[in-house]
């Protein structure tokens, strides 16, 4: 906490000032993208506070760099989803859903948890399946079979029964979990029916799900540090 904290107070102070502000979505402009962007450019400045020589000799803290960068992208495109850009904010997200798959690696395996992410990715989709009309039908299972994936990584990285877990794994497990909770309430949203309160669970629910991936990245660090004290 004393050492990654500090760097987290940009993030925090930016989160303050989007819900402070809350600006319409019914009148997008780039000065609105700026603020919803704000606390992602944050998450860029806090992995680059590491040193670029971390990031490139880490490839999952690079990759989480990236999968940031994507997002912020992303939030852009979804500030102008009713002009038509609903779908390149999509699928910038799902850059970013295999980007921090890819940074959760695939060791250990874990079958089991891949099940349930499965199960529940295939009961989410069959219940929006008939909400859903033209390429949404099938570019929204392509969409949640890579965020389940990214969920089951994060999930199979994190080994709680085996009492091998660190908390940057804790981090990236529950971040993940957030995520599909935010992703999930955007689609009940568009596609189903009105949500109570839905843009702020929706951008709560990611700005820290943002925050615990991005702190999950700082685990080689940790590692390294725990070795040289050693």
């Amino acid at each position: 906490v004393k050492s990654e904290g500090p760097k987290l107070v940009p993030f925090f102070k930016a989160t303050c000032v989007y819900f402070v502000l809350w600006l319409p979505t019914s009148s997008p402009s780039w000065f609105s993208a700026l603020i919803k962007c704000l606390p992602i450019f944050c998450l860029w400045v806090f992995l680059l506070a590491h040193g670029i020589n971390f990031l490139v000799s880490h490839r999952s803290a690079s990759r989480i760099l990236a999968g940031l960068i994507f997002s912020a992208v992303g939030d852009a495109f979804l500030i102008w989803q009713e002009q038509g850009y609903f779908i390149h904010g999509l699928l910038m997200f799902a850059i970013t859903h295999i980007l921090y798959s890819s940074a959760f690696g695939m060791k250990p395996l874990d079958l089991k948890a891949g099940l349930l992410m499965g199960l529940v990715s295939s009961f989410c989709y069959a219940f929006l399946y008939s909400y859903l009309s033209g390429p949404f039908t099938y570019l929204v299972a392509v969409y949640i079979a890579l965020i389940g994936f990214m969920g089951w990584r994060a999930v199979a990285g994190m080994q709680l029964c085996n009492d091998l877990w660190t908390w940057t794994k804790l981090s990236a497990c529950i971040g993940a979990m957030l995520f599909i909770v935010s992703d999930l309430t955007i689609a009940l949203n568009k596609f189903c029916f009105p949500v109570p309160y839905s843009r702020f669970i929706i951008m709560a629910t990611y700005y820290a799900a943002q925050m615990l991936i991005a702190l999950s990245a700082v685990e080689t660090r940790d590692e390294e540090d725990f070795r040289k004290r050693s």
